[in-house]
């Protein structure tokens, strides 16, 4: 694993440190801005928090798992998170309007550089 990357994911889940990053993962071109897992799984909870009883159980499963992340922000880095995330893999990004949060294993990430590429 990349230690200059560790350190950047370090800093957004004990920090609240945001960073412009795209990464190369398995060919694909991921780019966006690092948040916390904290944040990453709190805003994720609120995408089911007003559905039916499976989905309200995920948006609480989640939320507990936010809170906990935050209080063990110190734990071993195994995944990174950016929000207003975009996919290339070789043409238009995914998704082309509007925003997404993204989550991956660091241990997938092949490279990166710092700034998000911006197709407008």
């Amino acid at each position: 694993m990349d230690d200059l990357l560790l350190t950047f994911i370090k800093a957004a889940n004990q920090k609240n440190f945001s960073l412009d990053i795209t990464l190369n993962v398995k060919g694909a071109l991921i780019t966006g801005t690092t948040v916390s897992a904290h944040k990453y799984l709190d805003s994720v909870s609120h995408y089911f928090e007003d559905g039916n009883e499976t989905s309200q159980a995920i948006s609480e499963k989640l939320a507990n798992a936010s809170q906990s992340a935050k209080e063990n922000s110190s734990q071993e880095v195994k995944f990174v998170h950016l929000k207003n995330a975009q996919v290339f893999n070789g043409g238009e990004p995914t998704p082309s309007e509007g925003s997404f949060y993204w989550r991956g294993k660091v241990e997938d990430i092949d490279g990166f550089f710092l700034g998000r590429i911006d197709v407008d």
